[in-house]
């Protein structure tokens, strides 16, 4: 039913028109994980994730029994963003329709592009990368080579998303057309959604990031120095130049340490690929201990290997470093994922007390909505917020097609 122009609007009904308008604002905010009920506690401002467990097939008649170790991760839900608006009394009798465009439109826009802009900077969680840095990926072969590392990482083929800048997707749009697959009209109207090729939905987000590589190439020719455990968090490293500097987010490789596909254990023949997590320079010695993810694991001691081996041998002693791209330059950082890559967590805000207001819960996604009276200006004033957090929760589960 209509609401006429002498009916105020309803908080109730701007909060309900707000989440929906959050959602369809979104870019990344729609593609990956929401849903948490039954998988974290609260613990304050902190949730808990559990994360599912892995286990080694036995190829025999006896029984042998594997340890394995339940892992979680914490995600905070931390980040309150909000906008805010004055407004005149006779604003409220406005049609929702009215409202909603001129004021909730633009107000939930920025809110979810905030949202995406803190969920495309998980990109520095990623350590898969592929494509040519400085080379705008516009190719079946592009998506294809991203594609390949999810697979071999195990990932499930359905619920996997393509993010692109607005470079890559318009190249990716005139290189690829005519070969993208029929959706259905509600899919086809979503958000800077392009396509889906390969059983890979493709959206344009110009919130993707760029990184500046590190200083890694002048003066330095960086090597393993001394063997690595399994279970290592960081590589020992020498031949590092004085100025030689690496940073959160950079991709390398290990000469002769190969990955391995996490379900049958055998090589993938493709070098592992490891990030650097926190920026690092050379010591006084021209060494350094960069720290990296993932976890190298590898077990060679367990008869039918680790369910949760990631190389086929420790990096060794002497083995060259080779970091992706130019240092000192920039690229754009577009993902390929599975849904479960990443989360998205928003909690619902508690209400003051006495005041004209909502809060809209929905899909995973909630919202509050508050107005009052400032005096001081003679304005009626409507906030609009929401709390968030964002989390890499399996980064196994992405890949880098860097631009």
């Amino acid at each position: 039913m209509a609401i006429s122009a002498q009916t105020p609007l309803e908080p109730s009904v701007i909060a309900k028109e707000a989440l929906m308008m959050l959602e369809n604002s979104m870019v990344m905010g729609k593609t990956v994980h929401t849903q948490f009920k039954k998988e974290f506690k609260k613990v304050g401002d902190q949730i808990t994730i559990r994360k599912p467990n892995k286990f080694k097939v036995t190829e025999s008649r006896t029984r042998a029994t594997h340890d394995w170790t339940e892992t979680s991760t914490t995600l905070d839900v931390a980040t309150q963003a909000h906008v805010s608006w004055a407004f005149s009394t006779a604003q409220l009798t406005m049609t929702i329709e009215e409202y909603s465009e001129r004021y909730i439109k633009p107000a939930a826009n920025a809110l979810a592009n905030s949202v995406d802009a803190a969920l495309c900077k998980l990109y520095a969680d990623v350590f898969n990368e592929v494509g040519t840095p400085g080379t705008t990926p516009a190719t079946f072969a592009a998506l294809g080579a991203a594609q390949q590392k999810l697979d071999e990482c195990a990932a499930p083929s359905q619920d996997r998303y393509g993010i692109l800048n607005p470079a890559a997707n318009w190249a990716m749009a005139d290189g690829l057309k005519g070969t993208f697959a029929a959706k259905q009209a509600s899919d086809i109207l979503t958000r800077g959604y392009l396509g889906t090729i390969a059983n890979l939905d493709l959206h344009m987000d110009q919130n993707i990031q760029s990184h500046t590589k590190g200083h890694f190439t002048t003066g330095s020719t960086p090597i393993m120095d001394g063997a690595t455990v399994t279970g290592a968090t960081t590589l020992n490293t020498d031949g590092w130049g004085a100025a030689g500097t690496v940073l959160e987010g950079d991709v390398f490789t290990v000469a002769d340490c190969y990955s391995c596909n996490p379900v049958s254990g055998d090589s993938t023949g493709a070098l592992a690929q490891w990030v650097v997590t926190a920026d690092t320079a050379d010591d006084d010695a021209l060494g350094m201990v960069i720290p990296i993810s993932p976890t190298v694991m590898y077990a060679a001691a367990i008869a039918d290997g680790s369910a949760y081996n990631n190389v086929v041998a420790l990096p060794g002693d002497g083995e060259a470093l080779t970091f992706i791209g130019t240092e000192d330059t920039v690229y754009p950082q577009n993902l390929v994922y599975h849904k479960n890559a990443f989360a998205l967590v928003t909690m619902p805000l508690a209400m003051p007390a006495n005041v004209w207001g909502a809060r809209e819960t929905f899909n995973g996604l909630s919202i509050r909505l508050v107005k009052w009276y400032d005096g001081t200006y003679d304005d009626e004033v409507i906030r609009m917020d929401i709390l968030y957090g964002v989390k890499t929760l399996y980064p196994e589960l992405a890949c880098r097609l860097v631009g």
